[in-house]
């Protein structure tokens, strides 16, 4: 490893990358609303050289290097001349491929949804110093992922937090309550992980994170790691800790879902995943079997819950959790194969979601519905955002040859690979793999609920007057699905090799598996079909109004897509379970929050005023402290 770093221009990288847009976005905060336009072109400006910036960090074959923060503002910067060793060593850097991966798609999703803000802050009117918010949080983000000391990451990420709070532009009750979860939830996630890295410091003396690997053999050790881990996980949005994000994002404006739950969260949350599991602690058998079972059990639940929705956002954020558990599955299974897996699912999650959330965006704007009962048959008015949609919708369903199949396929490899292993985990394979392939086949279910309530089906009069989005406002979505498209015809031939081989070494296929000979054997059979279709059946169809014992019914028949769905939920072995939803027993927020109200309800009641009750409390407390010190 070169720990020299000389080279300022990787500081000049580092310094348009994550500092421009930190230092833009404070500016911004100043600068009134009503130039919103002058914020938003300015934005997009500082966003491009990030970008740049973060391309040309990614382009750097000298990795990994150590840098500090301070460097980056110069050598004869007087803060980095004269502070002292012990001091400037808080500011450290660690930049390797994994976080180069990172950055350069933070700066993607950033410039991209700064694009479709320019349009959409026009219309709604609802965005509040977001474009501020969003270099606040580009830069936060990437220098996150390249800080070494933990100190400093935990700075940048607790500050990611305030800005994911402020983002959702809390207007009304609905959108307060979902931001106050938030903040809480990962407010508390983010205490947690400082205990857990004071623990390393007491364990190791170090907190420089590129430094340890520390084996998780002792009850302090397994507290750091679960410590961190947490953290991880309600960025992320695992199970049990993701009951914010379904809130947040039926809450939220589009941009923000689809710039923070659906891309930047995902990416931040599965990177320290990644980091904690195979590189700061050596994991045992045990870690990996719990990890596991939270992974295929954030897939089931998730999806079950995304079945029986009936708002489009919250049915799209279920699913922004349910897509965790693949990734942090293969992040579990430990092998280079299931790694890469879950890296390439991280990449290609962040790519669909943040799609299907813009196309939410798009769908709201022009009709002002959010239920998929009230919508229908746009795909004729709306017809780029019906194409992206349809792309995102078949990606985040693992349908080939599209970028989402490729990555499951790659977690199931790693799943059935990871079965030859002697451990309990590795035993239990196929239970990881049929619950992975069935909350696939699920999704897919789902998502034909999603386009045809959306899309198809007979529209309604109230939706006649609906029409496309402006180009600012499609142009990132078919970017996004043509993305979607190319990472999964070209994936075992560039993508893995270029983007994930540098991260996790060599990654080596079980049998044969050729991304580009798949699809063009899909396409040749889809040329075929169509073919056949118009050679044999065009002249046999037939249209007709709907025959109603006489009366025609054209207006009032018609198929609700939720209808079939509310079998589900009231299938005699899922109902309870539903049930028990509907009333918060899984939310970990209203467990907890329902468990402080009542502590605090009994001191209450305690505390009733009476002087001798008082004196009473007064001296137990007292006599508790004095045990306490004694122990």
């Amino acid at each position: 490893m070169n720990t020299d770093f000389a080279d300022s221009g990787i500081n000049l990288f580092i310094l348009m990358a994550g500092l421009l847009p930190l230092a833009a976005g404070l500016l911004f905060l100043f600068i009134p609303d009503r130039f919103r336009l002058f914020k938003g072109i300015f934005s997009l400006l500082i966003a491009t050289i990030s970008l740049c910036g973060a391309g040309l960090l990614f382009r750097n074959t000298n990795l990994p290097l150590n840098s500090n923060l301070l460097d980056c503002l110069g050598q004869d910067h007087p803060e980095t001349g004269n502070m002292p060793g012990n001091a400037k060593s808080f500011f450290s850097l660690y930049i390797d491929n994994l976080a180069v991966l990172v950055m350069l798609f933070i700066s993607i999703f950033t410039f991209l949804i700064l694009i479709y803000t320019l349009a959409y802050a026009h219309k709604r009117k609802r965005l509040p110093q977001f474009f501020s918010l969003v270099l606040l949080t580009s830069g936060s983000s990437m220098l996150a992922v390249l800080s070494d000391n933990m100190i400093l990451f935990i700075a940048f990420w607790g500050f990611l937090g305030l800005t994911l709070y402020k983002i959702i532009s809390p207007d009304d009750e609905a959108s307060s309550a979902a931001a106050k979860k938030t903040l809480i939830l990962i407010g508390a996630s983010d205490g947690i992980m400082i205990m857990g890295m004071a623990i390393i410091w007491h364990i190791s003396g170090r907190i420089d994170m590129s430094l340890m690997e520390l084996p998780t053999d002792s009850t302090l050790s397994i507290t750091a790691f679960v410590c961190l881990a947490i953290g991880a996980f309600t960025k992320a949005g695992a199970f049990p800790f993701h009951s914010w994000i379904p809130d947040y994002t039926e809450a939220a404006p589009a941009p923000a879902s689809a710039y923070l739950p659906a891309s930047l969260d995902k990416l931040l949350g599965i990177y320290f995943l990644a980091r904690i599991c195979n590189e700061i602690f050596v994991l045992n058998d045990w870690l990996r079997l719990i990890i596991l079972i939270l992974g295929v059990t954030t897939i089931i639940i998730a999806v079950m819950m995304a079945l029986i929705q009936h708002n489009y956002k919250k049915l799209l954020g279920y699913h922004a959790v349910s897509q965790v558990g693949y990734m942090v599955t293969g992040i579990g299974l430990g092998s280079v194969l299931g790694i890469a897996g879950g890296l390439f699912h991280m990449v290609n999650h962040a790519l669909y979601k943040s799609g299907l959330f813009l196309v939410a965006g798009s769908i709201k704007t022009q009709t002002d519905q959010d239920k998929l009962e009230k919508l229908g048959g746009l795909s004729r008015q709306m017809p780029l955002t019906f194409f992206a949609a349809l792309v995102f919708a078949l990606s985040i369903s693992g349908v080939p040859p599209l970028n989402g199949f490729a990555s499951k396929w790659m977690i199931y490899q790693g799943i059935v690979d990871f079965g030859h292993g002697e451990s309990l985990a590795s035993q239990l394979w196929i239970v990881w793999l049929a619950l992975a392939v069935i909350g696939s086949a699920l999704t897919l279910a789902s998502f034909i609920k999603f386009i045809s309530g959306v899309f198809l089906g007979r529209q309604k009069q109230e939706l006649k007057k609906a029409r496309e989005v402006s180009w600012l406002m499609w142009m990132p979505q078919i970017i996004l699905a043509i993305i979607c498209i190319g990472f999964g015809v070209f994936a075992s031939g560039w993508v893995i090799p270029k983007l994930f081989s540098p991260v996790v070494g060599e990654v080596k296929f079980i049998g044969f598996w050729n991304s580009s000979l798949i699809s063009l054997l899909i396409l040749i059979s889809l040329i075929l079909g169509i073919l056949t279709y118009l050679i044999f059946s065009v002249s046999r169809f037939r249209a007709d109004d709907i025959f109603l014992g006489g009366e025609t019914g054209k207006e009032e028949a018609g198929f609700s897509s939720t209808e079939f769905y509310e079998t589900i939920r009231n299938f005699e072995l899922l109902k309870p379970v539903y049930r028990a939803a509907e009333k918060k027993w899984f939310d970990i927020y209203d467990l907890s929050k329902g468990f402080v109200l009542k502590i605090s309800h009994l001191f209450s009641a305690a505390h009733n005023g009476i002087l001798s009750n008082l004196a009473f409390w007064v001296l137990a407390g007292l006599i508790f402290m004095f045990i306490f010190l004694l122990l």
